[in-house]
């Protein structure tokens, strides 16, 4: 009788374990569409980066993958909607810079909390910022740039993409760095602030390198210099800053993807799996070296680390300077 207990005991017991592990494999590969929501507009380098991987990504995971821009608010929209979802397993969202990095001290409230409303899965990939001039400025390298500047009586305007975006920051932290007098010009996303530089309306601007690569490349923007320690592969003939004696200066446009908090940690670690298989493909490697990007595939604890120490250096720079954005 003890026997015949213990078995019916332990049949029911596997019999729970399986029924749980095929409820979850149901659930992680149910065919039902992933969202991947991006707080930018379609046909924009973050809109590209995402559909790129998107597209590597649904055939590990054997899932569609549909992207839904939701831009405004420097990406404030796009994450409150991703922190609110009330299907967890279901949804990815490109939280970049501005999501987790300055946001938190550029505004006094947001909708959502960047530490504790999102998980990471992993880093996407980043944009070295490049110095780039108009074509009617006449300076070649940083030391005539500095010489340039310093000699206009009231200083010179700059471009950035926006108020409180990387280009804005990187370019405070230059104009810090150096002490020269810089005014602000924002823009409504970099491919204004590009058009506008390329016609001499503003004489220069740190961008990011998917902005401006094509128009350095066909003699349109003048390069002085990369913002990255190392000079970039597809742009080999342009020294960097730190080269040219602007040493430890590096600035970065990057992004992550990262899921609801709620979603399971076996989501997530399929989800990392799926992203790093894809970053490492020829196909996404290919369309990331035709934008100058960098990819950064890793680990959630990785994107976790660079997040937070990026966070802790640009909250820094922003509360010394009182850039807000309420």
């Amino acid at each position: 009788m003890f026997t015949s207990k213990f078995m019916r005991r332990a049949a029911i017991g596997i019999f729970s374990i399986l029924s749980s592990t095929i409820s979850f494999t149901a659930s992680a590969q149910d065919g039902k569409p992933f969202e991947w929501v991006v707080g930018y507009a379609a046909g924009g380098g973050s809109d590209a980066v995402a559909r790129s991987v998107a597209e590597a990504m649904s055939k590990t995971l054997g899932q569609p993958i549909l992207v839904n821009n939701k831009p405004g608010a420097a990406t404030n929209i796009a994450a409150d909607y991703v922190a609110r979802s009330k299907d967890p397993s279901h949804m990815l969202f490109t939280a970049d810079f501005a999501t987790l990095a300055a946001n938190p001290s550029l505004f006094a409230k947001l909708p959502y909390n960047s530490e504790k409303d999102f998980a990471p899965v992993g880093m996407l990939a980043r944009f070295p910022m490049i110095l780039v001039v108009a074509p009617n400025v006449p300076v070649k390298n940083f030391k005539e740039f500095l010489e340039w500047v310093k000699a206009a009586p009231d200083g010179v305007t700059y471009a950035s993409a926006g108020a409180g975006s990387p280009h804005h920051l990187a370019t405070e932290m230059l104009r810090e760095r150096t002490g020269l007098k810089l005014t602000h010009v924002p823009y409504r996303g970099a491919a204004p602030a590009v058009q506008d530089l390329m016609g001499g309306q503003v004489p220069f601007g740190l961008m990011d390198s998917a902005s401006v690569q094509q128009y350095i490349a066909a003699g349109k923007l003048r390069a002085i210099g990369v913002a990255s320690p190392k000079r970039l592969t597809t742009l080999g003939d342009i020294p960097t800053l730190a080269e040219q004696g602007l040493t430890g200066f590096e600035a970065y446009a990057w992004q992550g993807l990262v899921v609801p908090a709620s979603a399971t940690k076996e989501t997530v670690a399929r989800l990392n799996k799926a992203l790093v298989d894809a970053l490492n493909s020829t196909a996404v490697k290919a369309r990331f070296q035709t934008l100058a990007l960098e990819a950064l595939p890793g680990t959630p604890t990785q994107m976790a680390l660079y997040t937070r120490t990026e966070r802790e250096r640009w909250g820094k720079l922003i509360r010394a300077n009182n850039i807000n954005l309420d």
